[in-house]
C-alpha cells in the first residue's frame, strides 16, 4: 500500500517542513502527497475530494481545531482517514487519542519519527484491508469468467485467462488477447475492482494480466507526440507473454510491478 497523505496547518512554514521531510523519506517509506490546507473549514471540501489515507494534522488552529476536524472526518461523509497529530505541546494528547489519532508528534518533528509513524499506520491499514479482503471474498459472488465482446454484429465470450491487456483509449477500453484485440465499453476502475487477484495496474490507463508478466525493461514513451517537436521521456516498461508492445509503468505503479518480478 502507498498511502495518499494530507497536511492541514494554519502556518506555512510548518507545512513546508513537513513537505521536506515528506521528501527526505520517500525512499524508505513511499507515499503520495495529495495536497494541504492552512484551515480546517478549507481542508474538509479538499479531503473529501482527494480522499487521502492518512492525514498530518495540526492540533491548534484558529476557527476550528485539528481535535474537532479530526471529529467530523470519523464520519460517514469521509473515507475514514488515519489521523497523525502534529503540535508544540504535549497538553492535548490525551484528546488527541480520545478521537482515535494513530499517532502525536511533538515539533519540530524529526523524520525517522515521522517515517515510524507513516508505516504503522500503513501496516495497520494494509492488515485492515486483508481482512476486510478476506470477509468480502467469503460472501461476495463468483467473479465473471469471461468478458462480453461484439465484433461484426455477433457477440463473443473472450475467457478472462485470455486477456493480456486492457487499455484505455478515449471512450473505449481495448481488450488484448494473444491474437486478437476487442473495444470493450466497461470502465477500467470497475475491472480492476472485480478482477483485481487476475490484473494489476501498470498505469492510469492500463491494466495487465498479472501471469502475463515476464519482465520490466528501460524504454521511452512520447510525451506530447502531438505537437511538433514532441519528447521522448525515459521510462519503465512492462514485458508481457506472447505479444511485443510494451506498456510504460507509472511511478506510482512502480513499486507494485517491481514487487511482481523480483
Amino acid at each position: 500500500m502507498i498511502p495518499r497523505i494530507f497536511i492541514v496547518d494554519d502556518e506555512a512554514p510548518a507545512r513546508q517542513r513537513l513537505k521536506t521531510l515528506l521528501s527526505d523519506i520517500i525512499t524508505e517509506c513511499p507515499h503520495q502527497l495529495v495536497g494541504e490546507a492552512d484551515h480546517a473549514h478549507i481542508a474538509c471540501d479538499h479531503i473529501r475530494e482527494s480522499r487521502p489515507d492518512i492525514i498530518l494534522l495540526d492540533v491548534q488552529m484558529p476557527g476550528m481545531t485539528g481535535i474537532q476536524l479530526a471529529e467530523i472526518l470519523a464520519g460517514p461523509d469521509f473515507n475514514a482517514p488515519s489521523v497523525i497529530f502534529i503540535s508544540a505541546y504535549d497538553e492535548f494528547a490525551l484528546k488527541a487519542f480520545d478521537v482515535h489519532a494513530l499517532d502525536y508528534l511533538l515539533k519540530p518533528v524529526r523524520a525517522e519519527r515521522l517515517a515510524d509513524a507513516i508505516q504503522r499506520v500503513v501496516r495497520m491499514r494494509s492488515q485492515a484491508g486483508a481482512a476486510n479482503a478476506v470477509a468480502s471474498a467469503e460472501n461476495r459472488s463468483p467473479r465473471r469468467r469471461h468478458f462480453s465482446v461484439q465484433e461484426r454484429g455477433r457477440v463473443l465470450l473472450v475467457p478472462v485467462s485470455e486477456v493480456i491487456y486492457l487499455k484505455a483509449e478515449q471512450k473505449y477500453v481495448t481488450l488484448r488477447t494473444r491474437e486478437h484485440e476487442y473495444l470493450i465499453e466497461e470502465s477500467l476502475l470497475s475491472i480492476e475492482e472485480e478482477l483485481a487477484e487476475v490484473l494489476v495496474r501498470v498505469h492510469r490507463n492500463a491494466l495487465v494480466a498479472r501471469e502475463a508478466i515476464i519482465g520490466v525493461e528501460r524504454g521511452t514513451v512520447a510525451v506530447d507526440a502531438e505537437a511538433e517537436g514532441g519528447k521522448n521521456q525515459e521510462t519503465w516498461q512492462v514485458i508481457l507473454r506472447s505479444v511485443e508492445e510494451r506498456l510504460p509503468i507509472s511511478r506510482r505503479q512502480w513499486p507494485i510491478v517491481k514487487s511482481l518480478v523480483r
